[in-house]
């Protein structure tokens, strides 16, 4: 029995998701990313390996904890990594750093809402015709959503204390304290008074049984966040190549923003497609619009603290353009999520919406 045990454990610390994730640490750290194509190319598929690696991880807290906590955690990780590359590239004083934060976070909430959501519908549909959730989950997100979007990129284009999509100390330590108080209520709901929303009974039962132990658990908890840490930092090295590509096709340099915000949702796009493909729509539901959340709410009050410490400008309000676009996605998502169930038209409408977003990046 003592072997078996052996092995098992044997199995888990050289499992490829375990070492993929620390190979491409090493890389990383060795400092060889940029040197030449080769690197570049190994760089990649090291990223794309950690990324692989951190769904599977991911999924093991996720069935160990239980939802909604296991879609908490993976938003939540992604969310403080996110930060962690917007402050450090603020603080670097690199030329469109007064509104990269804006424009991440506006890429992230549309690439989720129209593109991982959509995903998720349209596989789903294609699958199963219809798949099924609690209206009340979707609700619940989307009027966190709906009200923290509007306090925090479309209001600052209509205040008069101070001209330009700006908010004043003052007023920026308010929406601050208002998006923490809104999440936090969320969250609240989400875990305590209202679980049951958010929570698929069937997909309980059917992952009730071998759940991993705690030593397996632990391991993918301190794996999932090397793998996402590693997708930042990865994402961040290869800027300098995104950008370079993007600048030979002539695109505008938006794009970079929408190409690194891809690479750093991935793990949780793979994640919420997976769990539509299994039928777990619900899942699919929690992660596209707890991301989402979780990428507003609690990144615009973080960097709101860095800004007012190091007295630094924080553009907010989003142009005309991107405010129609921004409302033409939330409208689309809340009538698609509006009746409890799915089908693949409502996916195909998110992800052509998705496309008009990327293309009037390129084509503006």
């Amino acid at each position: 029995m003592s072997q078996i045990n052996l092995m098992r454990k044997f199995k888990t610390f050289f499992h490829w998701t375990v070492i993929v994730p620390l190979l491409a640490s090493i890389f990383y750290l060795s400092g060889a990313l940029g040197y030449s194509a080769l690197a570049n190319t190994v760089g990649a598929t090291l990223l794309f390996g950690s990324v692989l690696a951190a769904v599977h991880h991911a999924e093991v807290v996720a069935h160990k904890v239980g939802e909604p906590y296991g879609t908490i955690i993976l938003a939540v990780c992604i969310t403080i990594l996110e930060v962690g590359l917007i402050i450090s590239f603020m603080l670097s004083g690199s030329k469109g750093a007064l509104t990269y934060a804006r424009d991440t976070v506006f890429a992230a909430v549309m690439l989720i809402l129209n593109g991982i959501l959509g995903l998720c519908i349209l596989v789903g549909g294609v699958r199963y015709r219809e798949q099924f959730f609690a209206k009340s989950s979707a609700t619940t997100y989307l009027v966190s959503l709906v009200a923290i979007l509007v306090l925090t990129l479309i209001l600052p284009n209509y205040t008069s204390s101070i001209r330009g999509p700006f908010y004043t100390e003052p007023q920026l330590i308010f929406v601050a304290l208002a998006c923490l108080t809104i999440y936090g209520t969320f969250l609240m709901v989400q875990t305590v008074r209202h679980r049951n929303y958010f929570v698929d009974d069937n997909g309980d039962e059917n992952h009730e049984a071998d759940k991993p132990s705690i030593l397996k658990t632990t391991v993918s908890l301190v794996l999932l966040i090397i793998c996402l840490a590693v997708v930042i930092f990865m994402a961040k090295g290869l800027s300098p190549v995104i950008e370079g590509f993007v600048k030979s096709i002539g695109a505008p340099k938006a794009l970079v923003g929408v190409i690194i915000a891809s690479v750093v949702l991935l793990p949780e796009g793979f994640a919420a497609v997976r769990a539509a493909r299994n039928n777990q729509i619900q899942s699919s539901v929690n992660l596209a619009l707890g991301s989402a959340l979780a990428s507003v709410g609690l990144t615009i009050p973080a960097i709101s603290a860095v800004c007012v410490i190091y007295d630094i400008p924080f553009v907010l309000g989003l142009d005309i353009k991107s405010v129609i676009l921004l409302g033409l996605s939330v409208v689309i998502t809340m009538l698609s999520l509006s009746h409890g169930k799915t089908n693949v038209l409502y996916g195909t409408v998110l992800l052509v919406n998705l496309a008009a977003y990327i293309f009037t990046v390129i084509f503006p």
